[in-house]
C-alpha cells in the first residue's frame, strides 16, 4: 500500500474500515450502516458520506448487486504494519526500541506483554 494512500485515511473512515475487515466479506450498504448506527450512534448520512469518500479513494471497492455492497481494497494487516512504521518514524525518529522504552516506562506494557515479547526476540535469535 503506498503511504499516501493510508495518509489519506481518517479515523472515522477507519472506523468504517474496521466493519469491512471485521466481516470478511463484502457488505452491503444497510449493514455497515446498522453497525455504525449501533455501535457509534452515527446517522445514516455521516455513514454514506464515509463510504462515498472511501470509495472515491480507492480504499474500498464498491459492487452492484440488488444493491450496492463494499469491500475492502486494503488488509487490515497491511494497514496495521503502515500504521506502525508511521507512529515509529513520526514520533520516534525511527527507533522502534524507544517505542518499546516508551510503552514500558509509562505502564503500557503488563508483565505478560513483556514476557511474551521476550519469547518473540529469543525466536529471532
Amino acid at each position: 500500500m503506498s503511504v499516501s494512500l493510508a495518509e489519506k485515511i481518517s479515523d472515522s473512515e477507519l472506523e468504517v474500515m474496521k466493519v469491512l475487515w471485521q466481516a470478511g466479506d463484502a457488505l452491503p450498504v444497510n449493514v455497515i450502516r446498522e453497525t455504525l448506527q449501533k455501535d457509534r450512534g452515527w446517522e445514516a448520512t455521516t455513514v454514506k458520506t464515509l463510504i462515498g469518500r472511501l470509495a472515491a479513494k480507492g480504499v474500498i471497492r464498491q459492487e452492484k448487486r440488488n444493491v450496492f455492497y463494499y469491500s475492502p481494497l486494503i488488509g487490515e494487516e497491511e494497514y496495521k504494519a503502515w500504521a506502525a512504521d508511521n507512529l515509529i518514524r513520526r514520533l520516534y525518529q525511527g527507533s522502534a526500541k524507544d517505542l518499546v522504552a516508551a510503552l514500558v516506562r509509562s505502564e503500557g506494557l503488563t508483565q505478560a506483554d513483556i514476557e511474551e515479547l521476550r519469547r518473540l526476540f529469543r525466536m529471532e535469535d
